[in-house]
């Protein structure tokens, strides 16, 4: 494997909207990234990615992009990101940025030109298509539900949106489109961003005869993720945006795929891959439902537990995968992944433990060290997500009651993890000093970063513990490219693995189990690194368990 500057590094997900308000408007903007800096860097944080910071109608929160050269007033201005990027730099941190280039806005100069001239040049930009038989294209059911196609008005025409109508798919097979593309993301590139988390970006290769597919619902619609598995093609895509953009700049990127075919790792994320690094979204993806969300299951802990470890197994001698518990998109990893017992500060650490010392790059999202969960909204108005509306639509047209869509949407709501950012016991949670956008947790009062600073055994304290072992001179080589292998997967409850390299051999072992467990190792103990239990018990090769235990030890 040839090392990268990148491979030691952890990474911190910002949400701006919700991280931190200076001006009382009720929204986070740079200059709460900017008055953060030291948090981050106090953490043990390399690597920024902030979510979308562009101008944007806000339809699907910043993910539709109107002016991808222009910093929405909401956040501020270029020259407050012109000063951020200069304080990371100070600090020895990097900023990486949202590339969404599946789509953009409606309100984009190029869709308002497509939309003005029909045959003109920008509206090959997108997926212009006359209707079949007095219908749409095709039968595809987009992301956010209803049909993936929207009608030209004045024409007889329909234009292509795999996820809302207000976000319209670029068309790659346009050389000039794709110019304008790579020539934007230079752009940021050269002002010194160190590369880009790359959203959606599997959806870029579409088939272009549109052909219909069975129903997978009541609707008469198919998810348009069928027509994305079925094509072929799209890494010759990604190896040309990569050779002429991210590569000559020695980027970082991190990719957000979902549809890889099988046996395409190596293209992704290998020495020559398309990119430095994809998401691990195998353990989420267990409890998606097949009609919704309202179908979602629980998962057992060995389900989630083994997904985790054939992920890991699979990546290892390939490349790099990026480990997350939670993002923007996700529910609260400690309400989704932890069982109620375990829904505590002691799980709370025991969870971070087993996901940060992973093989792999850690992204941690923000308010992931504090131990933030889910927040209880009271009705589908306090929501604002557009996916979350959707599949309270979608269990109610399946026959749930109002409540029961309303539990549904609950679990898996995107706003969960888009509530405001808990830094004080204060109004508002310290977030703002004017009325959020966005429902503040209730339990800011406990869980929140000033409280966390001032106890030493709280989960921030513990986060930067974790953190400081990870990149540690005595450890940091294990660590990035020791060996994974799993450990005790016949003991019940036991989330346990070894990351070895011919010097040193290391055991993370956590009991998620309700009992206590007594573990015989292979060999003495060395050193007890690091646990989130001040008392727990080691006797030779013996180490014992409590519930919720979690232990990084050294052996001989």
């Amino acid at each position: 494997m040839i090392k990268k500057w990148w491979h030691d590094k952890v990474a911190y997900q910002i949400y701006p909207k919700s991280f931190l308000d200076t001006n009382g408007d009720g929204i986070g903007d740079l200059r709460g990234v900017i008055r953060r800096l030291d948090y981050l860097k106090e953490l043990g944080v390399d690597i920024i990615w902030l979510s979308p910071i562009y101008q944007s109608p806000f339809v699907d929160q910043g993910y539709d992009i109107s002016d991808y050269y222009a910093i929405a007033p909401e956040f501020g201005t270029m020259a407050d990101f012109d000063e951020l990027l200069a304080e990371t730099k100070k600090r020895g941190m990097y900023i990486i940025m949202d590339l969404v280039i599946n789509h953009c806005s409606d309100r984009h100069e190029w869709f308002q030109k497509a939309l003005a001239d029909p045959e003109g040049e920008y509206a090959d930009y997108f997926y212009f298509r006359k209707g079949k038989d007095g219908k749409e294209p095709s039968n595809y059911r987009s992301y956010f539900g209803g049909s993936t196609w929207e009608p030209v008005p004045g024409t007889d025409k329909y234009y292509l949106h795999m996820f809302a109508k207000e976000q319209p798919d670029l068309n790659w097979n346009n050389p000039r489109l794709k110019k304008e593309l790579f020539d934007m993301v230079n752009w940021w590139l050269e002002k010194g961003v160190a590369g880009f988390r790359i959203d959606a970006i599997i959806n870029i290769k579409k088939d272009t005869a549109f052909p219909d597919y069975p129903a997978d619902g009541a609707d008469g619609l198919v998810s348009c993720t069928k027509m994305v598995e079925e094509v072929d093609g799209v890494g010759e895509l990604l190896e040309e945006l990569k050779k002429e953009t991210f590569e000559k700049y020695g980027a970082f990127t991190v990719a957000e795929v979902f549809n890889m075919k099988e046996d395409e790792l190596r293209e992704f994320i290998g020495d020559d891959g398309h990119f430095s690094t994809m998401f691990d979204f195998s353990a989420a993806v267990l409890s998606e439902g097949d009609k919704g969300w309202h179908t979602g299951r629980e998962v057992t802990f060995e389900e989630w537990r083994s997904a985790l470890f054939e992920s890991q197994l699979e990546g290892q001698n390939v490349g790099f995968k990026a480990n997350i518990i939670e993002n923007h998109d996700e529910p609260r990893g400690a309400s989704r992944y932890l069982p109620s017992y375990a829904q505590n500060p002691k799980g709370i650490k025991m969870l971070g433990t087993t996901s940060v010392l992973l093989r792999g790059i850690p992204f941690i999202y923000q308010g992931q060290e504090l131990g933030m969960t889910n927040c209880r909204f009271d009705s589908i108005e306090e929501y604002d997500d557009i996916s979350t509306k959707d599949q309270y639509k979608v269990a109610l047209e399946a026959g749930l009651t109002g409540e029961e869509a309303l539990e549904a949407v609950a679990r898996f709501s995107r706003d969960n993890s888009r509530t405001p950012m808990q830094w004080s016991g204060e109004r508002n949670a310290g977030f703002t000093t004017g009325k959020p956008w966005l429902k503040v947790n209730p339990n800011y009062i406990q869980v929140n970063a000033a409280e966390e600073e001032t106890d030493a055994a709280s989960v921030l304290q513990y986060y930067r513990q974790l953190i400081a072992l990870r990149k540690s001179d005595s450890y940091k080589e294990a660590f990035t490219y020791g060996e994974f292998r799993p450990a005790f997967e016949d003991e019940k409850g036991i989330f346990a693995f070894t990351r070895s390299t011919p010097e040193q051999k290391i055991l993370v072992a956590a009991n998620y189990g309700t009992g206590e467990q007594i573990l015989e190792l292979p060999s003495g103990i060395k050193k007890l690194l690091l646990s989130n239990n001040a008392e727990i018990k080691t006797a030779g090769n013996r180490i014992c368990l409590g519930s919720c235990d979690a232990a990084v030890l050294e052996l001989e």
